[in-house]
């Protein structure tokens, strides 16, 4: 408690100390929706273009990026439906890319042809996931439920030589799911194809399936939870690599030689290796480590055992390192809580840097941003939960701020030191922001992540009312001003707080969260079939917990909400379904309780347009501003 106090001793004098920066600029969400969100990235045949999705347009696109000049061509025209820029071919400027309809996950994979006209390569399939391109750039593979809703194959579809006329390529199965196994990778030569069992959320088996055989081999026998994830393959095929928390709290690098069937650690690090990958040729391995929050890289010369450092690297959040088929440039997304990501090319040899897009908005002076403080406060039972603290810029001397509990999806996501549009918003409006990585979050060991199975609504509603006391001790915020929001499983602690704490938070804001643990999990989609004991094993089996459940679902206590709440929700959503949100409105406005309500017909399970993101964050800062801030 001595180092706890300390803290907010010193929270408190760095405001005391600041400069009165109340001139600082407010702006409109319009203008921080207008900072651009890119991600994903595919070299060009010639490695001088870049294909990226970009929401430049306000929907989701496949862009190209000129390496030189930096200049954006759009190359798809999509006002309706995101779609979802995957790869060039590996010899011309065609392109793959992956788009559902009004958010409902039913995604479809398409070639656009250099004149423009789109094939659909998956006409019959009711849902296909994008694998990639096999080693000697010939054919993709794909998976579809298409023959089983609950279970996805494994196809691969001979693109190259092949007619482009619709139903012209030749295609194969791979893998025939019968038993809830979800194939991963394939080895270079195709003769190895690496299965996910997932046993439970914090579990997971690797089987390996011989193609010129037809067996299948488990490689991860094990007692109790241990997540095994695979990674790729070597280049001689004979290794599987994968990441593993046998035996620690954090997973690492292991690898399993096929042909003595023994295993041999890799890599290690103080914090979780979340992915490994290997460039094509094998010249480079690429860690990441989610490191409190943020992800650090760690780059491997296979051939030197050298340790690539970038220089003049900012500070930040990497994702989605991609090198070259050539191995000569690499290309990966950066982004910090006050800077959002952006694209950046390194070259190996030459050593140089160049970023590639400024997706902030130039209206928005950057020193109007604030920078997420990784803080941790003691909850009920002394457990340490980590949570990023958003304050604004302009706090004076005695000021008592309205304050917003920021809770993740999941459950067992994270909210990370990413840039948030949002948050950004509502921080520079006033309203401080604290994002909680209750128990169950991702990321701060398996321990951790166990711990609120099957106590969903109770221990980890418990650490987001334990962090009131840490907002209030910083002395700038008014304790009768907290409110609490979040999105899908953070939905679903916004309206257990408000069931089930009624006087803890002021007011809640619902973005398409759970309210009826019941009906959610006897409706999840077909295709979470691999999924669904793991499910029920850390949230409970509808058929046999039946009691506990109903005991955590908000709709059935609805009767105690005392607090205004607002709520979002996407019509075409497969997880959370509508009527979820229509009966917790409905009762609690039968109870008198102010609700409002905005539902999005063309939105599913998060939301993808721009316009619509504006909508419910205008939304939401006037809702606060009439019921937590009192305007």
């Amino acid at each position: 408690m001595k180092k706890l106090s300390l803290l907010l001793f010193l929270i408190a004098l760095s405001c005391e100390q600041k400069d009165d920066l109340s001139q600082n600029q407010g702006y409109t969400i319009e203008q921080f929706m207008n900072t651009t969100q890119v991600f994903g990235g595919d070299f060009s045949a010639d490695e001088k273009t870049i294909l990226m999705t970009s929401k430049a347009s306000g929907v989701l696109n496949a862009y190209s990026i000129d390496l030189e000049t930096g200049e954006q061509t759009q190359l798809t025209h999509s006002s309706e439906n995101a779609i979802i820029a995957r790869s060039y071919f590996p010899s011309d400027d065609r392109i793959i890319y992956t788009s559902d309809e009004g958010g409902n996950e039913l995604t479809q994979i398409y070639i656009k042809n250099k004149e423009g006209s789109v094939i659909d390569l998956t006409p019959d399939s009711a849902k296909a996931s994008y694998y990639g391109w096999n080693h000697n750039n010939t054919a993709i593979y794909w998976a579809s439920n298409k023959r089983d809703p609950r279970y996805f194959d494994l196809y691969r579809t001979e693109v190259i030589g092949a007619s482009v006329a619709e139903g012209g390529f030749q295609t194969d199965n791979l893998y025939m799911n019968d038993n809830g196994f979800t194939p991963t990778i394939v080895s270079d030569n195709e003769r190895y194809i690496a299965l996910s069992e997932r046993v439970a959320t914090s579990d997971a088996n690797i089987h390996l399936l011989d193609t010129q055989t037809g067996e299948v081999s488990l490689i991860t026998p094990h007692e109790g939870n241990v997540l095994n994830e695979p990674q790729f393959f070597s280049k001689d095929h004979n290794t599987l690599y994968f990441t593993t928390d046998l035996d620690s709290e954090f997973a690492y690098l292991m690898s399993y030689d096929i042909a003595n069937q023994t295993q041999k650690v890799e890599q290690k690090a103080e914090w979780a290796i979340s992915y490994a990958y290997l460039s094509r040729n094998g010249a480079y391995r690429v860690t990441g480590i989610n490191e409190d929050a943020s992800t650090k890289i760690i780059i491997q010369d296979n051939h030197s055992k050298e340790i690539i450092t970038i220089p003049n690297l900012p500070e930040g959040d990497i994702s989605s390192v991609n090198i070259s088929d050539s191995e000569k440039q690499m290309t990966f997304y950066l982004s910090s809580s006050k800077m959002p990501r952006d694209l950046f090319l390194y070259h190996f040899k030459n050593k140089t840097l160049k970023k590639l897009t400024r997706t902030l908005n130039p209206e928005i002076n950057p020193n109007d941003l604030v920078a997420g403080q990784v803080v941790r406060f003691p909850s009920f039972d002394s457990l340490s939960i980590p949570a990023i603290l958003y304050k604004p810029n302009n706090i004076q001397k005695g000021d008592k701020l309205p304050a917003l509990l920021y809770i993740h999806g999941g459950p067992g996501g994270q909210t990370r030191l990413n840039y948030t549009d949002r948050i950004q918003y509502w921080v520079n409006q006033g309203y401080v922001v604290l994002a909680v990585n209750n128990r169950g979050s991702s990321g701060y060991g398996k321990t951790f992540y166990k711990a609120d199975d099957l106590k969903h609504g109770d221990v980890d509603l418990k650490d987001c009312i334990a962090s009131k006391e840490f907002l209030i001790n910083t002395g700038y915020v008014a304790a009768d001003k907290i409110g609490i929001m979040g999105g899908s499983y953070g939905g679903y602690m916004v309206m257990a707080a408000l069931a089930f704490a009624p006087d803890e938070f002021a007011v809640g804001v619902n973005y398409f969260g759970v309210t009826n643990w019941l009906r959610t999990l006897r409706s999840i989609p077909a295709w979470w079939e691999a999924s669904r004991n793991a499910l029920y094993t850390e949230l409970g089996n509808p058929e046999t917990d039946s009691l506990a459940l109903y005991n955590k679902s908000p709709l059935f206590f609805a009767h105690q909400i005392t607090k205004p709440f607002i709520v979002f929700q996407g019509a075409n959503d497969p997880r959370v379904l509508q009527i979820e949100s229509d009966e917790i409105v409905a009762a609690a406005r039968n109870n008198n309780i102010p609700v409002e309500y905005i539902i999005f017909p063309d939105e599913g399970h998060g939301f993808s347009k721009k316009v619509n993101n504006i909508e419910a964050s205008q939304k939401t800062l006037e809702f606060l501003d009439k019921y937590l801030k009192g305007s």
